[in-house]
């Protein structure tokens, strides 16, 4: 349980939640202190705002968070469901607990969790935070998981590649493994040829620091067959395509597709869903040596299909390939793979909003309605069957980038998708996996995108038996 929460107590601060048609009836709730400087400052109640009030012996004696304006009827939600989280980066240190206003205390007690992360490996907390009593009646385990898991994506991603290799991404998984009792194994650089994962050791190869692809499996194997799939990029240099400096600067967050997948198996074994769950991490790191693969190489993939190498800065969608051809050999019910995959998925809807490829009309609509719900916002985009001549090599089966500026986040999905053949539904998740900006209940820095809709979707689907 993350330690901004803190045990009941009769001294904590009234945070009210309002909307600004709502502004004078709460003041005329408040002490006439904490109304008349409500009034003073002008507060409108926008959506994340947050001021604190002080009593006539000038300390807080209540905290307001604006909501914004409700959303239209018959629109789509225009709130966000984290706008509690700008609490945990606003208020000065204290004690404070929900009042009046609050829809849903559960998500506010996880948006304030999700606000008060800090990354804090290299540097301690200055001052002390917030904290939050937990509201009554709220599932104080699954508010801990769910922020145990963001936390835990936050920090790998966070982390600097020189403490971050890809054993060090390995070992996140065995720990989890540990955790949960489940069974673990890895394939490590040359057994990576000997057991038929040929394009995860061409990416690899020129680093000293070994390939591999890390295995968990966890659950009954009579329960459905879920498989999480992670792009675990340690760091991506571009490789022999280097990269610009400025492209380069970010790239320690290129294993932020594995994050996501080890943070939603935390959340699905920690709640004990019944399912027999599979996760799959590639961890490479995409080094310049004499052990590069080269553009214009062509390998043969583990599912047989010749893959001719159109630029190396393009290593993802390699690894993906291998990992998901396993997976796919045992026809799961679903496969899902995250990656940080493409900039023309940035381009095309930004940072904060990945885009969902999937077949399944069902589980992507499923998948789109959770993650509103919860704020972890997700768009489909088609896999664009006619695109796929893009794809065509005159030496190789496919060649795994296109050979042209359109569509390049779809291209790569329907490069993955030849991969996935007996799976029930597969998803692709083209995650940006950073908040560029600060957000409520999103500090700046690692993200865990698509976890949460993900593990909502599970969570109804399957049920909890814990």
């Amino acid at each position: 349980m993350p330690d901004c929460f803190a045990p009941p107590t009769a001294s904590a601060v009234p945070v009210h939640a309002v909307r600004p048609d709502g502004i004078e009836a709460l003041a005329a709730s408040l002490p006439p202190a904490a109304a008349a400087w409500l009034a003073a400052t002008g507060f409108e109640a926008a959506a994340g705002a947050v001021a604190a009030l002080p009593g006539d012996d000038g300390r807080i004696a209540a905290a307001v968070l604006g909501l914004g304006k409700a959303p239209s009827a018959g629109r789509l939600p225009a709130g966000d469901p984290l706008v509690a989280g700008a609490l945990a980066a606003a208020l000065p240190a204290g004690v404070y607990t929900l009042a009046s206003g609050f829809e849903d205390p559960a998500a506010a007690a996880l948006a304030f969790a999700l606000g008060s992360y800090r990354f804090g490996r290299y540097r301690a907390r200055k001052k002390p935070e917030p904290r939050l009593v937990l509201p009554g009646g709220v599932d104080a385990a699954e508010i801990g998981r769910i922020a145990d898991a963001v936390f835990l994506a936050r920090d790998l991603v966070n982390t600097p590649a020189n403490d971050l290799g890809p054993a060090e991404i390995a070992d996140a998984v065995r720990a989890l493994a540990d955790r949960h009792g489940a069974a673990y194994s890895e394939v490590v650089g040359a057994d990576l040829i000997a057991r038929n994962f040929p394009l995860i050791h061409a990416v690899g190869a020129a680093s000293p620091r070994a390939p591999r692809l890390a295995e968990l499996v966890w659950g009954d194997p009579a329960h459905p067959k879920v498989t999480l799939v992670g792009k675990g990029v340690a760091f991506d240099t571009g490789g022999l395509n280097i990269k610009p400096d400025a492209a380069m600067l970010l790239m320690k967050k290129d294993m932020g597709g594995a994050a996501a997948a080890i943070a939603l198996a935390h959340m699905v074994m920690d709640a004990g869903l019944p399912v027999r769950l599979r996760l799959l991490v590639a961890a490479v790191e995409n080094a310049i040596a004499g052990e590069a693969f080269r553009p214009g190489d062509v390998y043969t993939s583990r599912k047989g299909i010749t893959v001719e190498i159109g630029n190396t800065d393009a290593e993802g969608r390699l690894i993906l390939a291998d990992a998901l051809a396993l997976a796919d050999e045992e026809a799961p019910e679903v496969i899902v793979d995250f990656a940080t995959l493409t900039g023309a998925a940035r381009v095309a809807l930004g940072p904060d909003l990945p885009p969902l490829y999937c077949d399944d009309d069902g589980f992507a609509a499923e998948l789109m309605r959770h993650g509103t719900a919860v704020g972890d916002p997700l768009w489909r985009l088609p896999l664009w069957r006619s695109y796929e001549k893009m794809l065509d090599s005159k030496i190789a089966d496919v060649n795994h980038i296109s050979g042209g500026p359109f569509a390049g986040s779809i291209t790569a999905a329907l490069f993955l998708s030849r991969f996935v053949e007996k799976a029930g539904t597969w998803a692709h998740l083209d995650v940006y996996g950073w908040t560029p900006a600060a957000k409520p209940g999103r500090p700046e820095g690692g993200e865990a995108q698509s976890v949460r809709a993900l593990y909502a979707l599970f969570k109804a689907r399957y049920g909890a038996t814990a």
